[in-house]
């Protein structure tokens, strides 16, 4: 469905939500192929020149549509830690969380980031924040469920944490929508 992005950024402008973005665009030619060494870079598949503009594009739409981003907080991957510091503008806290585990890791620790991807969509940011948070198609997938199997990269789903423990999905918005609204 298409999103009126003007409209909800002005909701955004309050604060109160969590924005979970699935990284930027990658380098199709690349793999991660030291799953585990999140520090060696070199093994891993990165955002794009193309993820990379994208990324500060939308950043740049967040300040312009005067969306204030309280806490960022990130996959321990380079291209989700790059992704939220080009939005963010800011520093981010990586974490094991929301970092893709895959084939590497048990069922039971993939389960658990699932669980702390949902938790940390439903905790209710700062007041007049959102929480920014940026993983992989895979977590998404797991913590909210079959509907986000089509999650492209840089894609933005927004939830409005109920106070209750969930996370109420609001919208999902490509990263050009951003820049287009900015505009």
């Amino acid at each position: 469905q298409t999103v009126n992005v003007k409209g909800l950024a002005e909701r955004l402008k309050q604060g109160g939500y969590v924005i979970v973005f699935r990284h930027g665009a990658t380098n199709r030619d690349q793999a991660d192929t030291d799953p585990l060494n999140y520090d060696n870079t070199a093994k891993q598949r990165l955002l794009s020149e193309g993820g990379k503009a994208l990324a500060t594009q939308v950043g740049a739409s967040f300040k312009a549509l005067q969306i204030p981003i309280g806490k960022v907080h990130t996959s321990k991957f380079n291209r989700a830690v790059e992704t939220g510091r080009l939005i963010g503008g800011t520093e981010v806290a990586s974490t094991l969380d929301i970092t893709e585990g895959g084939l590497v890791v048990t069922p039971i620790e993939n389960d658990r980031r699932a669980e702390a991807l949902r938790k940390m969509a439903a905790t209710p940011p700062a007041d007049g924040k959102n929480t920014l948070l940026v993983t992989h198609k895979p977590n998404i997938i797991d913590a909210f469920g079959k509907d986000w199997f089509e999650v492209q990269e840089g894609e933005a789903s927004i939830f409005q944490p109920d106070g209750a423990g969930k996370a109420v999905p609001i919208a999902r918005v490509q990263a050009i929508e951003w820049i287009k609204a900015a505009k």
